[in-house]
């Protein structure tokens, strides 16, 4: 992948190096997953339900103004800092011009890097949920250390896989800003369990359609990328699919507790993206196969 000339994007803030207000993080549940390790791996809408956060929809419930923490603004130096600025840039520059194209405004996300825990406005973000979109304050948080997770963990390395998760979450900022994650968080108020969960795979696919939809325009933009890094996206979607975490997790598959999707489905929409480009191919919630 080809992102060392990119631009940095002006709306990264660098947490890391600093410390937890009182010195210390917040203990944090993870209720929509069978298993709480299998949560604790899983990335998209921080999966903090105990506290008020429904995982995968943006189903949230107070818990107070957080701690205010300003981190450091300006370039950052560090390589993955780099790219995942560079990342965003790109997906400033991409959702900019579609919504243009629209006649809306895009506003675009901040992003967060921290190390351990950080004060949001959706609760403690931990290193342990994976990176996340608070809607609360249209913010991405990322622990860069996932980086190293995803490629040695998951078995999904590669540069483009590591955009491919940014992307995702600012996929949830969109959704956000078109509405989208109300809808759903309404949707599921009035459900049970089981159709909560459905709507929060949808959801999913839909972060990863668009996802996949900045990869298209991206790469039409800067051809900055081959067949490899293409396939280590893919692959990253597939790895990452809850059939494949449950497996690695407990051994077993229990699909009614999928809140984020199969590899299959996963990898099927990232691809639908990727290949239209379109936002109106992304509906996840009409085009329920897979």
């Amino acid at each position: 992948m080809r992102w060392e000339d990119g631009r940095q994007s002006g709306n990264v803030e660098d947490r890391r190096g600093m410390r937890m207000p009182g010195g210390r993080a917040g203990g944090l549940g993870l209720g929509t997953i069978v298993v709480a390790l299998l949560g604790s791996w899983l990335f998209g809408i921080n999966p903090m339900v105990t506290i008020g956060l429904m995982q995968g929809a943006g189903q949230l419930a107070g818990g107070g103004a957080p701690t205010q923490v300003e981190g450091r603004r300006g370039p950052v130096q560090d390589e993955a800092g780099r790219f995942t600025s560079v990342v965003l840039a790109s997906t400033e520059d991409v959702w900019t011009e579609i919504f243009r194209q629209a006649g809306a405004q895009y506003r675009a996300p901040k992003l967060v890097m921290f190390e351990g825990a950080t004060p949001t406005a959706c609760g403690t973000g931990q290193t342990a949920t994976g990176p996340f979109y608070c809607p609360l304050d249209q913010s991405v948080y990322i622990d860069l250390s996932f980086y190293r997770m995803l490629a040695q963990k998951f078995q999904a390395p590669g540069e483009f896989a590591n955009a491919y998760v940014v992307a995702h979450e600012v996929g949830h900022h969109i959704q956000n800003l078109l509405g989208t994650m109300k809808q759903v968080q309404g949707a599921q108020q009035r459900a049970g369990e089981r159709q909560a969960n459905l709507l929060s795979v949808r959801l999913e696919l839909q972060a990863d359609c668009y996802a996949g939809v900045w990869a298209h325009h991206s790469q039409k933009a800067r051809n900055w990328l081959d067949r490899t890094d293409i396939e280590a996206g893919l692959n990253a979607a597939s790895q990452i699919g809850d059939d494949k975490m449950m497996k690695r997790s407990q051994g077993v598959v229990v699909p009614d507790a999928f809140t984020h999707g199969s590899g299959q489905q996963r990898v099927h929409w990232f691809g639908v993206g990727m290949r239209t480009g379109r936002l109106d191919a992304c509906d996840t919630f009409r085009q329920t196969s897979p």
